[in-house]
This record gives structure tokens, sequence and C-alpha cells, in this order.
């Protein structure tokens, strides 16, 4: 049977290096890009389908790098929020990979930090993950529409090796943790993940890290944090990732890169700079981020990590003592101001992840008001809206400066990731509201930050979305539209393109985006999922 071919005529094409647009033909043969040329230059003779892309930008399909679709995927393969943003690829494992199953992590859903409804059928799967790449061969196997890879989450390595103690691991311990890295990156891992505000990653001290990250290096990966702090010890964070850097020799990749909290909004310059000034230094760090002015985390991330020791999170909320010495290290601490450094404090924590019966009456409410309707203060509601769900309650915190955020964007060496899962509203819905970054990161950036404020160019964007997050974790032959590449391309409509999903209505897809590839087989066309699953797990080359 011939190759299927596909003709994308008079597009303006970007090819993801930054270069200016420029008018021309795309031909798509099988799986790789055939040959690029000027309009009318390539016949369509015996082409199976031409597309008159007319108005429309032809670019390479972009590269969330901070992807949580590791569950979605097994419930829905379309990722329908994330193809209709032109997300062609999702790299996954910030802090937590269901594989592999191995040592003390015995039931990776149980761990999961973004727990999901998946079916039986998929949980013995997972029980069966004795390796790293076990997981992404299956789920590729089973179909998805995007192309998966990820990094090996620090929490399941660490949980490995130490369950959720605390305190260093012993020798053995640390010696298993090292095995394990190295037979990920051998697996297809892109190198390792930390969350250090999350337990168990947040119980790994940076001798820890130091000494995973020598594996890794050796493998040629990367080290991508969840810096230890975001907000007052921003500063701290950072020089402990150059550290780490620097020690293992090694590139490091920073997540969602901001200064959380009001108190702390005015420490991004600084942060910026010492970014610029270890890059003058040689030491190859960047970063990435998400175009909104508030982050989305679980509710229990306000308490001390202490308290989820030995995984007796909730357990340990019942205990009074364990009640008041949260509240001696929140309130009698010096200098704690006794509020969320958010924009107006309590007011600014609003959770949106409450499912018992007995919370729907606070469902659209912020922390404040929930506390005022129940005679509480902002840290006992906390708490017991922890205990009465069970679960860690998904929740938007309003703690972004719009000014840093356009400060952040134009930076060469920034790139755009979703911090998210790929949805579907249809089923999505019924698990209450999300953050909108899962259904609008990329055209938001492409509507309001290139279009209407004219930040930066369409070519430059275009760019931190594709080319950079390629070359960053080595995929040679996608991010950039170039002969021979694989067929990775997305078409979309420049003067229309933007998020339509916000914190009150976040279960929206986006606009703009008409028609996607993926390995040459189309998934999107005229903004419609096909229903094909031509994904495949990338690794680094």
């Amino acid at each position: 049977m011939p190759e299927s071919t596909t003709l994308i005529r008079k597009s303006r094409i970007i090819d993801g290096t930054g270069n200016p647009w420029q008018f021309g033909d795309l031909l798509l043969k099988g799986d790789r890009i055939d040959a690029i040329a000027p309009p009318g230059a390539i016949p369509s003779v015996n082409c199976t389908e031409v597309v008159d892309a007319t108005g429309l930008v032809a670019c390479p399909g972009f590269i969330d790098i901070q992807s949580h679709s590791i569950l979605s995927l097994m419930i829905d393969g379309r990722c329908l929020s994330k193809i209709t943003q032109g997300v062609t690829t999702e790299i996954m494992g910030e802090a937590w990979t269901p594989a592999p199953v191995a040592g003390r992590h015995t039931d990776p859903i149980e761990n999961s930090i973004l727990p999901m409804p998946i079916s039986d059928e998929w949980h013995e799967k997972i029980r069966s993950w004795t390796s790293f790449g076990d997981w992404l061969r299956d789920v590729e196997a089973a179909g998805v529409s995007p192309n998966i890879g990820s990094f090996l989450g620090g929490g399941t390595l660490r949980h490995v090796g130490k369950g959720m103690e605390m305190g260093k691991p012993s020798t053995d311990e640390l010696e298993l943790m090292r095995r394990t890295m190295a037979d990920a990156m051998e697996d297809g891992a892109f190198g390792v993940s930390y969350a250090l505000i999350y337990p168990p990653d947040s119980y790994t001290d940076t001798d820890e890290l130091i000494e995973i990250c020598k594996v890794v290096s050796r493998h040629n990966g990367i080290y991508i944090t969840h810096m230890r702090s975001e907000s007052d010890k921003l500063f701290e964070g950072l020089e402990e990732a150059l550290t780490i850097g620097r020690c293992a020799d090694l590139p490091v990749e920073i997540y969602h890169l901001k200064a959380s909290g009001t108190a702390n909004w005015h420490r991004m310059p600084s942060t910026i700079a010492r970014i610029e000034e270890a890059r003058a230094q040689g030491l190859d760090v960047t970063a990435d981020m998400y175009p909104y002015d508030a982050s989305g985390t679980g509710l229990s991330s306000l308490l001390p990590t202490w308290t989820a020791a030995d995984g007796q999170f909730f357990a340990s909320l019942e205990q009074p003592a364990v009640r008041a010495r949260i509240r001696a290290e929140m309130f009698e601490a010096a200098g704690n101001k006794k509020r969320p450094t958010t924009r107006g404090g309590a007011e600014g924590v609003i959770p949106v992840g409450l499912h018992r019966e007995e919370n729907s009456a606070y469902v659209g409410m912020n922390l404040a008001q929930i506390a005022a309707a129940r005679d509480q203060d902002w840290l006992d509601c906390a708490i017991d809206l922890l205990r009465s769900e069970g679960q860690r309650i998904g929740t938007i915190f309003l703690s972004i400066s719009e000014d840093n955020l356009r400060s952040q964007l134009p930076l060469p060496w920034i790139k755009i990731a979703t911090d998210a899962a790929g949805l579907d509203p249809t089923w999505a819905a019924e698990l209450g509201p999300t953050h909108p970054r899962a259904y609008g990161t990329y055209p938001r950036v492409l509507g309001k930050y290139v279009r209407e404020q004219r930040l930066l160019t369409l070519e430059d964007a275009v760019r931190k979305m594709t080319g950079a997050v390629a070359d960053r974790l080595g995929l040679r032959q996608r991010g950039h539209l170039r002969t021979g590449h694989f067929a990775d391309v997305v078409l979309f409509d420049p003067l229309t393109i933007g998020d339509r999903a916000t914190f009150a209505a976040s279960h929206q897809l986006s606009a703009g985006v008409q028609d996607v590839w993926v390995n040459g087989e189309r998934v999107l066309r005229r903004g419609e999922h096909t229903g094909a699953f031509p994904g495949r797990f990338v690794k680094r080359e």
C-alpha cells in the first residue's frame, strides 16, 4: 500500500527556529516531511489530500515539557484539550511516574499527586510495570493521539528507595535509587524530575539530589525541577538548583519559573539576573512557564511537608498535637504574617477540587469565604476541609504578578509549558473545575501576548513552544519544520487563535487551531478530532 501524502498549500511557514516566516508549501509523506518549497512548486498529482492553508500559519507541533497527562491518557487517548491547542508531544514525569514498580514503590496510584478514576484494567497493568519503559510502551500500544515521553519522577525514585520516610537514605537505599535511575535512562527517560515542595521529594536533601543527578549526567540527561521554594526562599531554591547542575555536571531546567506571593514579586528581577549570570559563567540553565497570574496545586501544599511523613498525612491531621504544631510553625514563627501569601491572603486561595456532598455549598467560594461560613480561621478551615475530603483538594492560588509574566515571556531561555493534563470537557467537567492552563496555554500566548500585546514576535513564541523544547530534550527530528523530520504539524489562524477557558469556566476548548498532524496522520481536521491515535513513545536521541 503506497504511503499517504498530504500537500499543505500557501501557508505562512514558521519553522520553529525563530527565523522569519515565509510563504510556502509542505508535503507530508508517510510519517515525515518530504518537501518544503515555494508556493506552487510541489505538484499535487498523486497526493492523497491537498489542504488549502491560505491565511493560516503552518508550524511544528507544540511540545509540552510539563504535562500531567499520565492518568488522563489512560482515560482518553485523544488528549483533546492539548491537541486542540496544537500540542503534538506530551512530556510527563514531574515528581511522579507510575513506573517502575520496584523497591517500596508498590502501589503507584496511591502515591499519585493527581488522582483520576482509571479503570481496573489499567490499574492491573500499572502493577506489572517493573521498568520505566513498560508504562510508555503500554500506553503507546493502547493508542494515543500525541507523542509521549517522560522524565523519571524524583518522588517515585525516592519512594522506590525509602518510601515516605524522612531523612537520608542508607547506603543500600541510595544504591537502589542509583540503579533504578540508570535503568530508567537506558529505557528512555529524559532525566530526573523533582518537585521539591511535595513529599517525598521534599525529604530529599541536596547531597542526595547531586548523587542521583550524577547518574543522569553519565547518560546525558537533564535535571528538571520544581524548586524547593518559589516564594520567600526563592533565591535559596534557585541556588540549590544551580549547585546541583554544577556539582553533577548536567543541564538544569526550572519548571514554571515564578515569584509566588505578593511579598515576593520584587524578587523576580534578581532571579532573572542570577540565571543570566549563571549562564554567562557556563552553566546550562533554562526555564519554562505558563501564561497565567495564578498557580494551581493542592490545598495540602499550605501545610508543612513533615505532615505527610511515613504516608500518614490524613491520619496525622486527626491528632491534636499535630494540629497544634502546624499552628505554632505557621502562626507563631518569627515574621509570619498569619495569612497565605496570595493576593488578598485567604481570599486568593480558591479550592476547586471539592468532591464530598458535605462540602458542595463551598464550591465557587474562596478560603476566606468558606472559613467565615464555618466560623473558623483559614488554617483550621483548610485542615478540616482536607480531613473531610481525604484528598489533596485541587486549588487555585492567586499568587503571580502579571508584570513578572510580561518580563519573563520574552527572555530567550524561557519556554512555554502547561503544567496540566489533557482533558475533554464532556467528562472532565464531572471532576470539577480545573486551572484554565489545561485548555488555553499555547493559544493564550499566541493570542494575548503576541497578537494583542505584541510582547514577542510570532516566530519567537513558536520557537519557545517547539524548536527550543525539542533541542532541550534532544528530540533532534521533531520541533522544526525540516525535510526528513517527523511530520508533527499544526495549522492555526493567527487572527483568531486564543484561549477561552477561564478560572470561572475552565472546561472550554481553545480557538484558532484548525488542523494537526502527528507523525503524518491527521488528528484534528477543521477543529474536530479525527479519532486517530498515531502517537509514539519518544526518547532522547
